[in-house]
């Protein structure tokens, strides 16, 4: 029987145990580009078996929000180095979260002021986090999109290869692509954000061509077992919904079976909500999920996701249900998140004033447990 203290093995991935941070916008990368302070919050949460980054996006165009880290500019490669290099030297692995937010963008943050792109010319409604003229942070409603031609849709996919390759060549163990919470891969995915005609649309088979032709195109580049994927399959966040969420994800998941990935990370119910939430006619069937999955030959690492605690995860683990668990707000509170499991001792309240943007405050300055002599 497995605990969350053990070591476990993701594809090509070692994990010294299976308490994983989860990715967290934070917002205090100026100019896409990570700096000194970006290490250290990192280097803090080292003990993680893995630590996901935030998002990061692979070209500008894929950016939603303002002062998040990027891959395309050499200067956030030499800066995403130090964080790298700073995890590695604490005996801990990094993979970063690579992301183009398609329609959940905002004109100011896009290359010459242009309208986001999307699946279909859908608005995604809601706020995205962008710079004031003095440059203080607001949040702003979403652009208006426009859909993508056809021929446009290659040169995203080679971007994301790019960004995987610009990933490992900044010292990454690997990389999560985003197909979570309503962002690009989301959106081609549910037919909420995409009623196209085109080969990318109408048929469960045709939403899904998109994210099986990123899975191949950064397996190539860098390796299938260096390579995970996210998924929310019924998450309403950024305006995103489906009226047959378990065929969509049945189908994405048996497809990417034989793909070799190292890891599938499920965000369970609605992002940062309830774990029960759903869409369409019934409950979603997570354990169905992971059996569609593993019959169609996926080895994978299996991680949940989503408002577990010390106890569900333990159990989630111990049962057989999950490889690993994933935490965000435990792990942005607690650095030394996994030495308070393994003492069961209390747990620091996250200060969500100081969520988005700012400096140290709520960043890396959360006390940890005085170690003991």
């Amino acid at each position: 029987m497995a605990s969350i203290f053990d070591p476990t093995k993701f594809g090509d991935i070692e994990l010294s145990n299976r308490i994983v941070m989860a990715p967290l916008t934070r917002n205090r990368s100026p100019k896409a580009i990570p700096n000194n302070l970006n290490v250290t919050y990192y280097e803090q949460r080292a003990t993680a078996g893995l630590i996901i980054t935030e998002g990061t996006p692979v070209t500008q165009q894929g950016q939603g929000y303002a002062d998040v880290p990027g891959l395309y500019l050499p200067q956030a490669i030499e800066g995403w180095k130090k964080v790298t290099e700073a995890v590695h030297r604490k005996g801990g692995k990094i993979v970063t979260q690579i992301w183009h937010v398609g329609r959940v963008s905002h004109v100011s943050l896009q290359p010459n002021g242009a309208a986001p792109v999307a699946p279909s010319a859908i608005p995604a409604g809601g706020k995205t986090y962008i710079l004031n003229p003095d440059g203080s942070g607001a949040f702003a409603d979403t652009s208006h999109p426009r859909a993508l031609e056809t021929s446009e849709i290659a040169g995203i996919v080679n971007d994301f290869a790019k960004g995987a390759r610009a990933a490992i060549d900044a010292g990454f163990d690997g990389v999560e692509l985003h197909g979570a919470n309503g962002y690009l891969i989301d959106q081609f995915l549910k037919l909420g954000a995409n009623q196209r005609t085109d080969e990318y649309g109408g048929s469960i088979e045709n939403r899904a061509r998109f994210v099986l032709e990123v899975v191949d195109a950064v397996t190539k580049e860098i390796g299938a077992g260096r390579v995970g994927i996210r998924l929310s399959p019924v998450t309403p966040a950024n305006g995103v919904s489906d009226p047959n969420p378990q065929a969509v994800f049945n189908y994405v998941v048996e497809q990417l079976g034989p793909r070799g990935l190292s890891f599938i990370h499920v965000v369970e119910g609605a992002t940062g909500g309830d774990r029960a939430f759903f869409q369409g006619d019934k409950p979603f069937d997570y354990q169905e999920l992971k059996s569609v999955y593993r019959k169609a030959g996926g080895t994978g690492g299996w991680l949940v996701n989503n408002g577990y605690d010390r106890e569900s995860a333990i159990e989630a683990v111990e049962s057989g249900y999950a490889d690993a668990v994933a935490f965000g707000k435990l792990f942005l509170a607690n650095p030394d998140l996994v030495q308070r499991f393994r003492d069961n001792a209390p747990l620091n309240e996250a200060d969500k004033s100081t969520f988005y943007g700012g400096g140290a405050k709520g960043y890396t300055d959360y006390p940890v447990l005085e170690a003991v002599a």
